[in-house]
């Protein structure tokens, strides 16, 4: 996906609305500093979405809370703020530019970062999350389904691997705290390319991946690392049982919806520190001592709490129960919260859409089908209930990459053949199915209001065509991890960016990517994906990009549905320090610069 400039997507529930008419004062602010002293206190935040798992890089820890608690206990060599600006944490590390002809780039970890049990955060972390962003080992290929026919996929990253996999296994250097990658060729992505889904921060420790997986040490596990051999999905290699056993821990070993006994599961190496975990309730951090390497946070404890209804978070709020809020937005909650004194609220646009995915498998593996199925679904109904009276100048987006700002959003719109979606073809869908009453189980998240109205919709609407809408819904914290796992066939749920790079697009649609849920699979998609990854210039990248656009429609992949619209708001008589941000990080992107007044 591209809203900008993005680089890797990560899934969301709360990104939708519901009903509004009046604006509030819009989102906005200075670049944090990130040297408030500290004052203590507790900050309490509402998010729609349950914790799941202390990896939010796999497919199915993706999820927008996830990637919040690992932002707030993951040091990292940049964040980006407010202004979609990428601000380096040179207190962390470094990164450089070593070369532009071969692309060479170094990472070195300041000396004395460590992880909270007091072991150094090194080039043994950095290789880790080489080996499992790059995806230099794997050599597995799937079907248009998306299904491994042969070899293997050794870790189940979320996000797109041929940025770094244009990269050889990388040097290590200053004692054992750099690593210096080589690039075979120019990548659009570099500075934004390391570092997880979440914004430049180092994911899960080495030493405690190579204990869980049978190895000696994290000397053992480098020691495997650099001795692997590129994969080719052509000539797939006997299974390499050690790298296996390292991928399948780095894959679930971290997933866990309470705290685990076993403390060396959640380590962290950033601000905060996970401290308890009610399952699908709550998740509180504390301050991490240790940390000295970055923004220091001035405020002492930040509990999260899992409320998905819009009106029970406002009333949280209303109560002091919670101090911030990302409700759905509604003229309903808008109007709620504007009645309550000392409460501040931030409306504005945000770097994500709601969609609906259709599987390339099942019902749908019959193009008829699915193209039927998108001819029922009533998108302008959609967004008239959910969007339009928040934003009045809401419409159906009409491209999966691009938004209506975008200077390339009406050329692609225009030739992509979404007009054809624009409202429902009852008649035409019908006469595509021919009699046949296909069932079609449809996965959301039960939980958010917005999804089930637009669940609800969409059945109301296929079933005049003849089809059979079996309501998949899922809970909040189950949702996500269902995603790509069978079971259902079609899936309604929102992605958002970080808004910079372009790496989001083959993070979604490449064949085999882990974020490609429902299987689509393009030779000509794949091969203009490659040629973005190394396509510097931005109108090269919007011209390559409306060229897949068209692709999508054509395969009958599913529909956008709209862009979201972004609400927060805060006690702004109890916390300050709280501005907008329009990507996935939300409020917590200046996490560091919240106050509680009066501390």
């Amino acid at each position: 996906m591209r809203f900008g400039r993005y680089s890797k997507a990560i899934g969301v529930a709360a990104v939708a609305a519901l009903a509004l008419s009046a604006c509030a004062s819009a989102g906005g602010g200075a670049e944090s500093t990130g040297e408030a002293s500290a004052t203590g206190g507790t900050i309490s935040v509402a998010e729609v979405n349950a914790f799941s798992s202390f990896n939010s890089d796999t497919a199915a820890g993706n999820v927008d809370v996830n990637g919040k608690v690992a932002y707030m206990t993951r040091g990292g060599f940049y964040h980006i703020d407010n202004e979609l600006n990428v601000v380096r944490n040179e207190e962390f590390g470094t990164y450089e530019k070593v070369s532009d002809d071969p692309l060479v780039v170094k990472y070195t970890v300041k000396e004395g970062v460590t992880w909270s049990d007091g072991d150094p955060v090194d080039a043994g972390d950095l290789l880790l999350n080489w080996v499992a962003e790059s995806g230099y080992a794997n050599d597995a290929k799937s079907n248009e389904e998306g299904e491994v026919t042969s070899g293997t996929n050794y870790f189940d990253y979320a996000g797109d691997t041929s940025g770094l996999g244009l990269t050889e296994i990388p040097e290590i250097g200053d004692d054992g705290r750099s690593i210096t990658l080589t690039y075979s060729k120019p990548f659009a992505d570099w500075e934004i390319a390391f570092g997880g889904l979440q914004d430049g921060g180092i994911g899960m420790p080495a030493h405690v991946v190579a204990e869980k997986a049978g190895l000696a040490d994290e000397q053992a596990l480098i020691d495997l690392i650099n001795g692997l051999k590129r994969g080719d999905a052509e000539k797939p290699a006997k299974p390499n049982a050690e790298l296996k056993a390292v991928g399948d821990f780095w894959n679930t070993g971290f997933d866990s919806k309470s705290l685990p006994g076993d403390t060396s599961l959640y380590l962290s190496s950033g601000p905060f520190i996970v401290d308890s975990v009610t399952p699908d309730q709550s998740i509180t951090l504390v301050r991490n001592d240790s940390y000295n390497w970055g923004p220091k946070p001035s405020i002492d404890e930040v509990t999260i709490r899992f409320i998905g209804a819009a009106p029970d978070q406002v009333q949280a709020l209303k109560n002091g129960e919670v101090d911030i809020i990302a409700p759905q937005p509604s003229a309903d909650t808008v109007e709620l919260l504007n009645a309550i004194d000392g409460v501040t609220v931030n409306i504005d646009d945000q770097l994500s859409y709601d969609h609906l995915d259709l599987n390339y498998s099942g019902v749908f593996a019959d193009a008829d089908v699915r193209e039927a199925f998108m001819k029922s679904v009533p998108r302008q109904a959609i967004v008239d209930r959910i969007v339009k009276p928040i934003k009045e100048d809401a419409a159906p987006l009409n491209s999966q990459f691009f938004v209506p700002a975008q200077e390339a959003y009406t050329p692609s719109a225009e030739g992509n053949g979404s007009s054809a979606y624009a409202e429902p073809d009852i008649d035409g869908a019908k006469e595509l199915l021919a009699g046949k009453t296909p069932e079609v189980r449809i996965m959301y998240n039960k939980d958010n209001p917005n999804r089930a109205d637009a669940f609800s919709l969409i059945q109301e609407s296929a079933e005049k065509a003849g089809f059979k809408v079996v309501d998949g819904g899922l809970g909040a914290s189950d949702w996500g991890a269902a995603l790509g796992k069978g079971g259902y066939d079609a899936s309604i749920f929102g992605w958002i960016n970080s808004g910079v790079g372009v790496s989001g697009v083959p993070q979604i649609f490449r064949t085999g990517s882990g974020s490609n849920y429902n299987g689509f699979s393009d030779p000509k998609a794949d091969a203009l994906m490659d040629e973005l990854m190394v396509t510097i210039e931005p109108a090269e990248q919007d011209k390559l990009i409306t060229q897949i656009d068209k692709i999508v429609w054509d395969s009958f992949y599913g529909l956008p549905l709209f862009q979201a619209v972004g609400l927060d708001a805060y006690n702004s008589d109890r916390v300050e320090g709280v501005v907008y941000q329009p990507n996935q990080t939300g409020v917590f992107w200046n996490f560091w610069d919240w106050k509680v007044k009066g501390e």
